[in-house]
């Protein structure tokens, strides 16, 4: 397994913006895919963006646009620049990490936007 610490969340007006990082140590294995997902409150757990070690990304639709996924393989940390928030973004915001061994989550940053 590998542990991750996600950073960045927070409150932020709808319209503003905030950047989300993810850490993960604890792993001899290159990670594979690394990703966001959220869940709102009486929700499920949903994707938000993922990215692979290739650079490859996939992006949820109500998202596409408005939040950017990047990633630094060297440190084994990927980001997410969050603009133009809505406050249906408001969610617990947690980091993925898997590859054919394992598959871990991060303990979650809370993102909420006012309206």
């Amino acid at each position: 397994q590998v542990q991750l610490v996600e950073s960045g969340g927070g409150l932020v007006q709808a319209g503003g913006s905030l950047r989300l990082s993810c850490s993960a140590s604890g792993s001899p294995v290159s990670i594979n895919v690394m990703g966001w997902y959220r869940q709102a409150p009486g929700e499920q757990r949903e994707l938000v963006a993922t990215i692979t070690t290739g650079g490859v990304t996939n992006y949820a639709d109500s998202v596409k646009g408005r939040f950017t996924i990047s990633r630094v393989n060297a440190r084994n940390t990927v980001y997410l620049q969050m603009n133009s928030l809505k406050h249906e973004d408001t969610a617990v915001y947690y980091c993925n990490a898997r590859n054919a061994y394992y598959n871990s989550w991060g303990q979650g940053t809370q993102v909420t936007v006012s309206s």
